[in-house]
């Protein structure tokens, strides 16, 4: 493989992001590492190292000219800057415009630049829960699985997968091929996860209970933030040397945490570091039907001078009633991933930053 290549992470200041870009800074074939985001982040501007170099670009995905000009030079792109919004807090426009408008964005500038490569971060929201209720459970990256994601944020990532995989084998402007691969993680945690920020000041406020929706039967598939960066750092890499095997193809990322119930996931990282947080009781989906109803009924009437957030919607408390899940090792078979981090040395860094979170409130 060749040395001293150029990599552009979009959306490098983010959850998933910033762990790419530090896995990055640690591969000896890697020169320099461009940061492209809305945000700027000081943690970021300092991680550069003797070797490797970090290039800050504040910008904006549905601005062309500033995607174009990011890429120049570039090797590779690890494209996984994205409008995360799970409660429809923003019109569907504008996650449209983001999120698929913005990926083409990506896709045509790297067809015009010359970049050989991407490596795209999807969601397992591309493919379902659907809107039908079906469930999914143990599925693979083969199974067909009709109907349209159930959430909003879910169908414009699927759009944005689908022109992905679309743009692989594609000619660029210097007669080159475009090989394009597709990352989908499940629901996340790890350092700076501000969702498991929130879920532990709800247990707290709820007399050091976790109160849980899904039922017993449902289960979900969770993964740790550094292993799906690993992932997506080990994808790009092989797809440099294995094209034809990787182009084309998504993956579902995986790793060895053990549980299947976000609420079992939850007590064992609160529990380490606060003896009291127990698991609560369950809140029956009816109960919260009628609760997501009137408080949206509320939000429609205050709306011409208060703007509320919505602490859940109807779509979300379907997909925790849903099972959805997935069992698949395509990944290893690919492009040999094995998850960088083991269970315990993820739940040791997850509760190590947690620790310091609930300090840094308290003080």
């Amino acid at each position: 493989m060749e040395k001293d290549l150029v990599y552009l992470v979009t959306g490098g200041c983010g959850f998933i992001g910033e762990w790419i870009v530090k896995l990055l800074l640690k591969e000896d074939y890697v020169k320099e590492v461009k940061v492209f985001d809305l945000n700027e982040s000081e943690a970021i501007k300092h991680l550069g190292t003797e070797s490797t170099t970090i290039t800050l670009i504040k910008g904006d995905l549905t601005d062309v000219n500033q995607i174009l000009s990011a890429v120049k030079g570039v090797d590779v792109v690890i494209h996984t800057a994205a409008l995360v919004d799970y409660l429809d807090i923003f019109p569907f426009k504008k996650l449209e415009a983001i999120n698929v408008g913005g990926t083409e964005n990506v896709i045509n500038a790297c067809l015009a630049m010359d970049v050989p490569y991407i490596v795209y971060t999807s969601s397992i929201a591309a493919v379902g829960p659907n809107a039908n209720n079906d469930p999914m459970e143990r599925v693979t990256e083969d199974t067909i699985y009709p109907g349209e994601p159930i959430l909003s944020y879910g169908k414009t990532k699927a759009q944005a997968e689908k022109l992905i995989l679309l743009a692989n084998g594609q000619q660029t402007r210097n007669g080159n091929k475009l090989t394009t691969c597709v990352i989908r993680p499940s629901n996340t945690y790890g350092e700076k996860s501000q969702y498991l920020m929130q879920i532990y000041n709800s247990a707290k406020s709820s007399n050091n209970r976790i109160n849980y929706f899904e039922p017993d039967h449902t289960e979900q598939s969770l993964t740790y933030v550094g292993n799906i960066a690993w992932m997506h750092v080990l994808a790009a890499r092989q797809m440099q040397l294995h094209p034809d095997r990787l182009g084309g193809q998504a993956y579902y990322a995986y790793d060895e945490t053990p549980f299947k119930h976000t609420r079992k996931l939850n007590y064992e990282l609160f529990n380490e570091i606060d003896p009291a947080i127990e698991i609560g009781k369950h809140i029956p989906y009816w109960k919260m039907w009628i609760i997501i109803s009137i408080f949206s009924l509320i939000k429609t009437i205050v709306s011409p001078f208060w703007n509320l957030k919505p602490f859940m919607t109807i779509p979300v408390l379907k997909l925790l009633v849903i099972m959805y899940n997935y069992n698949t090792d395509k990944a290893f078979r690919h492009f040999g991933y094995k998850p960088l981090f083991t269970w315990v040395e993820s739940k040791q860094r997850t509760c190590k930053w947690l620790q310091q979170e609930v300090k840094v409130e308290k003080s």
